[in-house]
């Protein structure tokens, strides 16, 4: 291998470097946003805002301000389809449709910021209480 062969080296292996600090970065904004998003929210619907960043709570949460009982989030397949629904229904407590439950429930990154610093308020008690 040639001096410039071991330059062409270095120089993508610098370059794959450098994309590895830039996704690193843009993962921890999008991370950020989304527990400051859910903390928001939480915080709106009269929740405390710490249970976003508490993994099988800020599960729990959700179910309760979607008015479905807690302890679906221990069921293998059935708390991801109660998780949904829940999320439906708190975009119906905030005044949103069906599409940006969804949203909550697939676009969590981009929806819970939305729904945390836009000017949506919680009408109060959950959809459907239980």
């Amino acid at each position: 291998m040639t001096y410039a062969g071991m330059q062409e080296v270095e120089y993508s292996a610098s370059a794959s470097g450098g994309s590895a600090i830039v996704m690193m970065v843009v993962y921890l904004v999008v991370g950020v946003l989304y527990i400051a998003g859910l903390w928001k929210t939480f915080a709106k619907a009269g929740e405390p805002g710490w249970a976003a960043i508490v993994p099988i709570y800020n599960a729990i949460t959700i179910l309760k301000l979607g008015g479905k009982d807690w302890w679906w989030v221990f069921i293998p397949i059935g708390n991801a389809i109660m998780l949904i629904i829940a999320q439906i229904e708190i975009a119906k407590r905030f005044g949103k449709g069906t599409g940006f439950g969804l949203g909550l429930s697939f676009f969590p990154y981009v929806f819970y910021p939305i729904l945390g610093f836009g000017g949506a308020t919680s009408s109060g008690a959950p959809a459907v209480a239980r």
